[in-house]
């Protein structure tokens, strides 16, 4: 994305990051909202879907307890989350239990979703607004990267993917992916995002401690090898479920520590 694209873009998203505020009063007052802790690393972070700088055993880790379309036993799967921050990046880790690594989409702005998939949606401000940037990621590091807006026009939902941003991501996993016909372990997500991507709309609420920003961490998970089924997980509660997963009101809040 060129500088003036990215102007361009920005403006675009500035403007509709206030679209349906109306309805603010619907949303959970800040203080109630749940918050989950990152911590600052000071370390050279090696993108690599590996654990292997000690800062990641001291931040804070959180399991996926919120699981929707669970229709099978073999549904019910473990799933951690953890962020770390330094002054240029965030950083994403996931670590999911998968009996059955599946996996189709290979290309960008495809469907990832109806894979086994990492997500983050994140709201760069310590609001619930209609509007968040969301990454999704599969197996094959296949992403869908999009700015959401909510009610957009007739109260229609819609996903900007013109939006392209450059980070990196990788991902390690332990078993044979797209055969059932055995049992697999399970597969990591590293993400790092850089401030960058969230242009001027992050610098609203710098990325320091003490700071917060909305965000709802989340995973797709796809067991069967035919057809599009898939349980999804995440890290906060949805309310409703059949309206989507994309709903501000059910996102909390990331806190950046030291």
């Amino acid at each position: 994305m060129n500088k003036f694209s990215f102007l361009v873009f920005s403006i675009l998203v500035f403007i509709c990051f206030g679209c349906g505020q109306d309805e603010k009063k619907e949303n959970k007052y800040i203080g109630e909202s749940p918050v989950f802790k990152v911590s600052k690393t000071e370390e050279t972070m090696i993108v690599d879907g590996k654990m292997d700088e000690a800062i990641w055993s001291k931040t804070e880790v959180k399991s996926f307890d919120n699981i929707y379309q669970n229709l099978k036993p073999n549904d019910y799967q473990k799933s951690f989350f953890r962020m770390l921050w330094d002054d240029k990046n965030l950083y994403v880790f996931f670590e999911f239990e998968d009996k059955y690594l599946t996996v189709r989409e290979t290309k960008r702005d495809g469907a990832p979703f109806f894979d086994d998939c990492a997500e983050i949606f994140i709201i760069p401000v310590p609001e619930q607004l209609n509007t968040h940037f969301g990454f999704e990621l599969n197996l094959n590091k296949a992403s869908n990267d999009f700015v959401y807006f909510n009610k957009y026009y007739n109260n229609t939902n819609i996903a900007l993917k013109t939006f392209n941003p450059e980070f990196e991501a990788e991902v390690t996993f332990n078993g044979t992916i797209n055969d059932n016909t055995d049992i697999d372990k399970g597969w990591t997500m590293e993400m790092k995002i850089p401030l960058s991507v969230f242009g001027f709309l992050g610098e609203f609420v710098p990325v320091k401690a003490g700071n917060k920003w909305t965000f709802l961490g989340l995973r797709q998970d796809r067991n069967d090898a035919e057809g599009d089924r898939r349980s999804t997980s995440t890290l906060f509660p949805i309310a409703d479920f059949s309206k989507n997963v994309h709903e501000p009101t059910d996102f909390g809040l990331m806190e950046f520590v030291d």
